[in-house]
């Protein structure tokens, strides 16, 4: 998991004695995430990293997390219900206005994944040249296709479904996605063992936006304050990458031997 603090630094955290309780918010239809479990207990990455969170600023006798329905959340927060969002909600323009935003503290990669029945020159991108590549169409991950991959030819599809669906029947020997699901997908029964990532992980801030954070109200500037200091320890001491590890596969971030460098410009 690429780390986003610098080691080095040392986030300044506000005196918290006065902070009355620490509310995050959240919601039950983002596994692995946040979800609930089979007892009905919140549970996944987030949920994780909020407890830590609120261990780390030494809160856990004030620290909450409630589960609401996503589209809830923003007007939840705005309202006082809760002093955080902690769901992947992705800072905008609109949002900027109304809430402060933590540093993000992980970043969700594009990949490649191929057919194991294809025929490649190489283990990056470049071995590729002239192939046709399955993309959802209209998606950012096309956008960013193109754009950085010119010399290989896009092939849309009009979901998930219908790429992943190509790529077991061998209309296409390659698709580009969202890293995260083609991990899974990829490591799951239903991809028919058909295909595996290649190449990557590729980062792009213009085409992915700038990663995940926490949404934070106005009301107290410590929240926030506080939050990024958080993270940035939990970054540093390696309970982050811990909290990664239990949620996520091993190759969302990993790199074949002899791969070009992620978001390489020799690939333009």
């Amino acid at each position: 998991m690429p780390l986003l603090f610098d080691k080095r630094e040392r986030l300044p955290r506000p005196d918290l004695s006065a902070v009355l309780r620490l509310r995050f918010l959240t919601s039950t239809d983002f596994p692995p995430f946040n979800f609930a479990d089979q007892t009905g207990r919140l549970a996944g990455f987030h949920v994780d990293l909020a407890r830590e969170l609120c261990a780390e600023l030494g809160l856990e006798a004030k620290c909450q997390i409630q589960a609401l329905p996503y589209g809830d959340l923003a007007n939840a927060l705005a309202e006082g219900q809760g002093e955080a969002v902690i769901a992947g909600v992705a800072p905008t323009e609109a949002l900027r206005a109304r809430f402060s935003f933590s540093r993000p503290f992980m970043m969700l990669p594009a990949r490649f994944v191929v057919s194991r029945r294809a025929t490649l020159s190489g283990e990056d991108a470049r071995a590729l040249f002239g192939k046709t590549v399955g993309v959802v169409g209209g998606t950012a991950h096309e956008a960013m296709l193109k754009a950085y991959f010119p010399t290989l030819k896009p092939k849309a599809f009009e979901d998930r479904a219908a790429l992943y669906s190509a790529l077991i029947e061998g209309d296409v020997e390659a698709g580009f996605a969202d890293a995260l699901q083609l991990s899974f997908w990829a490591n799951a029964t239903a991809s028919q063992s058909c295909c595996r990532l290649f190449d990557g992980p590729y980062f792009s801030q213009d085409f992915l936006g700038e990663g995940l954070t926490v949404m934070v109200t106005r009301s107290d500037p410590r929240v926030v304050e506080a939050i990024d200091s958080g993270l940035a320890a939990l970054s540093r001491d390696g309970r982050l990458q811990e909290i990664y590890l239990r949620y996520f596969p091993y190759d969302l971030y990993s790199q074949p031997a002899g791969a070009i460098a992620p978001g390489s410009q020799a690939l333009r």
